[in-house]
């Protein structure tokens, strides 16, 4: 018997370690369940080009420690990739405008021109491009300030021409410098296609929980092959932050050329609305792009979008800027309103005016956002 309880005695000592692992797991567990409850989920949502990734950038760079030297270096092949994208886009873009067109002869590259357009179209079309050199700079500059790129560029809505193509351009001889490190602003501009979900935790007054929120903030790719992986995210969501480019209201999808991109945002933004696990969540709603909007309408007739069909300008210049984009917040609280029951309509509705390249616009959104997310939470909890 003694020998028999020996034997045991290991056992029981395996017992109560195990326990005590078990136990610390279970308080672990309890601590980050109790850490959770503090923070806060954010979904940013809104049709494939929103800007929705831009703002998301701005998060990093605002309210944490923005891009470290490798962070930043990696987004130079990005950024040489988005020259190359572009100056294809134009190039072959003036060939088919030259053969379509009426006033064809425009957009007929000079003779100089066309050997480097076939050369700096070939290299877009590869799935790996090279580092930018001096001597391919030099090349594109040259084609960029043909007269007939320049009149293609003037198209750019019907094309595809990223909204990031100015920028780069004007920019060629410092992408290619041989020890080039991209700065905020190059990666602000970087255009890459969210695919998956990416996800930041941040607050837009400082870690302190006593003086605002902390938040996690989750950007999802925006196109409509990503939208399946929206779902899983849809619960216990605090607020939908909808991203909407006002600018756009002239363009085509990326992935459906015969669908207008306001026309889809309208459509995206109802669907959105109308989820279930929506019923109690707030809705902010960033009509951005602001900076490109307020250009375009004053020579684009805001009516050219179908949704947009019964605007009547009323004025010039600034005045018009503004009568303009009151028009279009109008359309989207019409929406809000008509898409949501009526028993919900008093859940969080915001509308900001927002340019996801602005950092400090930017800042000043998200902490009106923080303040109207912190009062809610105390309307609900009684203490107000």
């Amino acid at each position: 018997m003694g020998s028999f309880c020996s034997r045991q005695k290991p056992y029981n000592e395996a017992d109560t370690e195990e326990n005590e692992q078990d136990a610390e797991i279970e308080r672990r567990i309890a601590r980050e369940t109790k850490a959770e409850q503090h923070i806060h989920k954010l979904l940013l949502l809104g049709a494939g080009e929103s800007g929705k990734s831009t703002i998301f950038k701005q998060i990093k760079l605002l309210f944490q420690t923005g891009f470290d030297e490798a962070e930043l270096r990696s987004y130079t092949s990005v950024i040489h990739a988005n020259v190359y994208q572009t100056i294809k886009i134009l190039y072959d873009g003036a060939k088919e405008l030259a053969q379509n067109e009426s006033d064809s002869s425009k957009y007929v590259v000079s003779l100089d021109n066309k050997d480097l357009g076939e050369k700096l179209s070939e290299i877009g079309s590869r799935l790996d491009y090279p580092y930018l050199t001096k001597e391919i700079t030099n090349e594109i500059k040259t084609l960029w300030n043909d007269a007939a790129i320049q009149e293609t560029y003037a198209r750019g809505n019907i094309l595809q021409v990223p909204d990031c193509a100015q920028y780069f351009m004007e920019n060629l001889e410092r992408l290619s410098e041989a020890d080039y490190v991209p700065t905020k602003e190059d990666v602000l501009y970087a255009r890459v296609r969210t695919t998956g979900v990416v996800e930041i935790q941040f607050s837009p007054v400082g870690e302190s929980r006593k003086s605002g929120e902390v938040y996690r903030l989750y950007d999802v790719g925006g196109q409509r092959n990503e939208r399946r992986k929206w779902i899983h995210l849809f619960e216990g969501v605090t607020a939908v932050i909808f991203c909407a480019a006002i600018s756009e209201y002239d363009q085509m999808l990326f992935e459906d050329e015969t669908k207008n991109r306001m026309m889809e945002t309208k459509e995206l933004f109802d669907w959105v609305l109308k989820q279930s696990c929506f019923e109690n969540t707030s809705f902010m709603l960033f009509l951005n792009k602001f900076d490109i909007f307020e250009k375009k309408v004053q020579k684009v007739p805001l009516n050219i979008c179908e949704w947009f069909r019964d605007y009547q300008p009323m004025a010039s210049g600034k005045q018009e800027v503004e009568h303009a984009y009151e028009f279009v917040k109008k359309k989207f609280e019409e929406l809000y309103f008509q898409s949501t029951k009526p028993e919900r309509v008093d859940r969080v509705f915001k509308i900001y005016r927002t340019t996801a390249l602005d950092q400090k616009l930017v800042k000043k959104t998200f902490k009106l956002v923080d303040e109207t997310l912190r009062r809610r939470n105390l309307i609900e909890a009684g203490l107000l």
